[in-house]
């Protein structure tokens, strides 16, 4: 008879498997309890959910919300500063991504038109250009430089201030505070003063865009009545952090991943046109957006567990894409897989409403990347790689690289 596994008391996070696979004690819990107990570092009794199919199942289900305002918000590691939450969080005004339906749809419906796969297929030679214009610059520079910081932020960060009519000038000043937001272990105060320096830039150019709108989604927003200045703020708050931070670290955590896997880098290189399944792929190994949260809204069976009404159930998309009931072989990164299915953008109606765009600036990276840097490798061995353990979207603080030769 199988013993039962220990129920962990705080999410496990240390990456003891290595820099792309899930930590080994929720792999070990995926294999034995794909669906459970959680016990949060406030003594709340939760549950974490690993599983390929209770994660499909559970985030397609809307009985498991998203709101913050409903229930106690408990977290599953410690955050400095931060006391026992006794009562919910406020609803933020235009963050959907914090909401159920109706309030969800209403929001994201306004959206949809600025993502639609047509739109997006006139934006990829744009996309691929300003790409290319970034690894012109990059190849202009001495060897070793820092990846992130010269080609895998600046890419998805200029593609999103152009679509959202943010000033890219101000870069540094979102980034700055966006890495802060981000980080799990900053002191709560250090991650309010961030979260609030935002808002206010945001508040400030939605305002100037409600008077004067130009061509962008975020002056479309600002000509629709309907929405407040704090619902714009929110919505453009949303789309910022999601629209550069997630693509930024695929492009940096990927590349690290291609250039520890030398022969599939190689076949890319013979090969572009395996790019759109090894972007999949990479996704699916990668999942740097790993942890997301539910409310249970009432008693819910899911994976052979009850999960009681009131619960706070964490998700692991991570785990989900790692595990070997859905894929073969999941801890092997394989360009030749056809990863349908993976769960890296999520999955039900809050499935990423940017996942196209995603994967046309990946594409594009990536591919101008390995064509003009054919001799490119790591500046450092692997295990010195700065890896974002502290950051709620997964990567690598910097990505040291160097070259012998580029390509036009």
């Amino acid at each position: 008879m199988s013993q039962m596994p220990l129920v962990p008391h705080g999410l496990p996070m240390e990456r003891d498997a290595g820099p792309f696979d899930p930590p080994r004690d929720i792999s070990r819990l995926r294999e034995a309890r794909p669906v459970s107990p959680l016990v949060f570092p406030d003594g709340h009794e939760g549950w974490l959910v690993t599983g390929y199919d209770a994660v499909r199942r559970l985030m397609a289900d809307t009985r498991f919300s998203s709101r913050q305002d409903i229930g106690v918000l408990h977290v599953p590691y410690e955050i400095p500063g931060m006391p026992t939450a006794t009562e919910p969080s406020p609803q933020i005004p235009g963050l959907f991504i914090s909401m159920d339906p109706p309030d969800h749809t209403r929001l994201r419906r306004m959206l949809t038109g600025a993502f639609t796969v047509k739109r997006l297929k006139q934006l990829e030679e744009h996309i691929i250009d300003i790409a290319e214009r970034q690894l012109d610059e990059m190849a202009r520079l001495t060897p070793p430089v820092d990846l992130v910081k010269e080609f895998a932020l600046p890419v998805p960060s200029l593609v999103i201030c152009e679509l959202l009519g943010v000033p890219y000038a101000d870069r540094e000043s979102f980034q700055a505070n966006t890495a802060k937001f981000m980080e799990k272990d900053v002191a709560l105060d250090e991650k309010m003063a961030a979260y609030t320096g935002l808002t206010t830039y945001l508040a400030e150019l939605v305002t100037r865009k409600r008077a004067a709108p130009d061509e962008d989604i975020l002056s479309d927003l600002a000509r629709r009545d309907e929405l407040t200045i704090e619902e714009l703020t929110g919505i453009a708050f949303l789309m910022l952090l999601a629209g550069h931070e997630t693509t930024a670290n695929m492009l940096g955590l990927g590349t690290f991943a291609l250039l520890e896997h030398p022969e599939q880098t190689a076949e890319l290189r013979a090969d572009p046109d395996l790019m759109p399944n090894a972007v999949e792929e990479l996704m699916r190994y990668l999942s740097v957006a790993d942890i997301f949260y539910r409310y249970a809204t009432e008693d819910i069976e899911l994976g052979g567990e009850t999960i009681g009404k009131g619960s706070t159930v964490v998700v692991s998309l991570l785990a989900a894409n790692h595990d070997p009931q859905r894929f073969d072989n999941p801890d092997t990164l394989d360009i030749h897989r056809k990863a349908r299915g993976q769960l890296a953008f999520g999955h039900g109606v809050h499935q990423c409403l940017g996942s196209q765009l995603a994967r046309i600036e990946m594409r594009a990276g990536f591919t101008g990347l390995l064509r003009r840097f054919p001799t490119l490798e790591l500046a450092v061995p692997a295990d010195e790689v700065r890896l974002r353990t502290n950051m709620n979207i997964y990567g690598v603080h910097e990505l040291p690289v160097t070259w012998t030769e580029t390509a036009p």
